[in-house]
Parts: structure tokens; sequence; C-alpha cells
């Protein structure tokens, strides 16, 4: 029920309102292609394993998954599996990216890679970037380069070993390896795609695109408050989070309406401070931090002594 209400109201609010769904403002490389770019990942939401059985998955952990299908254009959900955390991730991979069209692009994590989706994708016509293994058997066909290029190391041609891989996956992968700053740091990561055509640059930066899903999550789970259940049973628990994910598509819609430029955790606050007064919400947003005039308080040194002290 919860479910169906979600994705009712979202498909109502695109048909409302079409701007809605076609994206948001931004800058980056993400926003130079002129296709639909998909962000598939999962988030792991804490439970109690004491008092909640149904979702142990490990000795002494319980928790739930989301598995979550991200449009990057319009941060809009576009599939959403909740479930609990026993199930790898790869197992969820055909679901999530069976609405994918031809010509658009997937990016996911290893834990998704399933050489069978990923030949799947291959003859639906779909773009996909992915991380390789550690333990991935190939032999090299072809390079596109010769030596170390700015942050590429390697651009290869590659075909997968063995007879089971070769079966889950006939034709050949592009193997990108390059360097990418993490927490500060350059790391060198291994990325896979089936797209020839690319720099090896451009594959590389569309990786770190996926890392915006990040974000997503952090507004659910710490704005949206995604720690502290009502219930115990795993109804309830899926009846809290798919509330949280209609609050984000109500407030991202109130955003639209009301063409908001601070950030979606400012947005919460104001509309909870003003939830249950009588006012006309959309004037409120629409003139918040518009306020004229330079507030910025210019102190004295005069200021900091007491009157009669020397």
């Amino acid at each position: 029920m919860a479910e169906k209400l979600f994705w009712s109201v979202l498909a109502h609010l695109q048909i409302q309102s079409p701007g809605f769904s076609r994206g948001r403002r931004g800058k980056g490389l993400a926003f130079r292609f002129k296709r639909v770019i998909h962000l598939v990942d999962s988030t792991t939401i804490q439970l109690i394993a004491s008092c909640m059985d149904w979702a142990k998955h490990r000795r002494r952990k319980a928790a739930a998954k989301c598995h979550l299908r991200l449009d990057l254009h319009s941060f809009l959900p576009r599939f959403v599996i909740i479930d609990t955390a026993r199930e790898n991730d790869n197992k969820r991979a055909r679901e999530l990216c069976a609405g994918i069209r031809p010509g658009e692009i997937a990016l996911f994590d290893k834990a998704y890679l399933d050489l069978r989706h990923l030949f799947d994708l291959f003859v639906r016509g779909v773009f996909w970037v992915t991380r390789a293994k550690d333990n991935m058997q190939f032999r090299v066909v072809r390079r596109f380069q010769r030596g170390r290029v700015g942050n590429i190391i390697r651009d290869d041609l590659v075909k997968l070993k063995g007879p089971a891989s070769r079966k889950e996956y006939p034709e050949g992968l592009r193997r990108v390896v390059a360097l990418v700053e993490l927490d500060g740091r350059m790391e060198e990561m291994v990325f896979l795609t089936n797209n020839l055509v690319w720099s090896a640059q451009t594959i590389a930066d569309l990786y770190r695109c996926r890392w915006e899903i990040e974000v997503f999550f952090k507004q659910i789970k710490q704005t949206l408050q995604l720690a502290d259940f009502l219930g115990n049973s795993a109804n309830a628990v899926r009846w809290q989070i798919w509330t949280a994910l209609l609050v984000y598509i109500l407030l991202r819609y109130l955003a639209f309406l009301s063409s908001w430029p601070h950030s979606f955790t400012r947005l919460f606050t104001v509309v909870r401070a003003v939830l249950w007064r009588k006012i006309d919400l959309l004037v409120l947003l629409r003139s918040y931090g518009t306020a004229g005039g330079c507030f910025r308080f210019l102190g004295q040194p005069q200021q900091a002594y007491f009157t009669g002290f020397a």
C-alpha cells in the first residue's frame, strides 16, 4: 500500500508539472550528457536484532536494505526495493535495471557486478560503467593508449578468461585503470564498461558521478531521521521508509514550485517550523532569504571594555 501510494504520487506530480522530472540545474560532466544517467546503489539501515528477528543477517546484527535507482539529472528515485540485508546486491541488479532504455547510462558499484546481467544490458543497447573485481581473469586484446596519460594508467580492450566467464559475457570489455582522488589522496581504481567510444577520462569521471547517490541516502537517513522506528514488524519498517521517500518527493516538489535556491536540509527545517501554522507555504519559501540590507555585526574595540574600568 505504501509503495503504491509513493509511485502514484510521483507519477501525478510529474504529469501535473512536467518540468519537475526534466532535470535540475547544475554543472559538471553529467550535465553535458544528452542522455539519462542512472545511479544504482543500496544503503543499509541498522535495526535492533533483539526485537527484529525477521531482519537478522548476522549473529548479532539486524538491518534493512534499500536498493535504489536514481536519476542523476532530476535526483528523483526511479525504482526502489526495500528488503532485508541478507541477500547480495547482485541478485537485485536485474530488477533495478529492468526499466533502463536503450542509449541510457547505468552506473553501479562492483557489488552489482553480474556478468550475465552486464551482457543483457549490452544486448539491450544500454551503456554501463562499473568497477572490476580483484579476482577477474582476462587477456588484453587491444591497447587504446601506450603509457600513462594524465590520471589514466591503462586503457585496454580485454576478454575474460575461463569457459564460464566467456559463456556469461562472450564480448570484449573495456578496462580502464585510473588514479581517482578519494578522501584527499589519489587511489588506483579499475573500471569496466561496454562503451568503446568515450575517452578514458570520461569513463572515470562518470563513475565519480555515481557517488552523488550517497548525498541522496544522507538526506533521507539523516534529515528525515530514518534511525528510530515506530514499530518492530517488517511491515512497520517498510511503511516508515516509504513514508520518508514520499516526504522527500513532496519537499522536492515544493522546492520546484518555489524555485528554492538553498539546501534540502534548510528546506526541511523551514517546513517543519511552520508545519502547524496557518501560513501560505509557497509565499514563505519564495520570500525566504530575499531580504535586503547588510546584517553583519560590526564589532568595535571599545565594546570589549566595561564602563568605568581602565
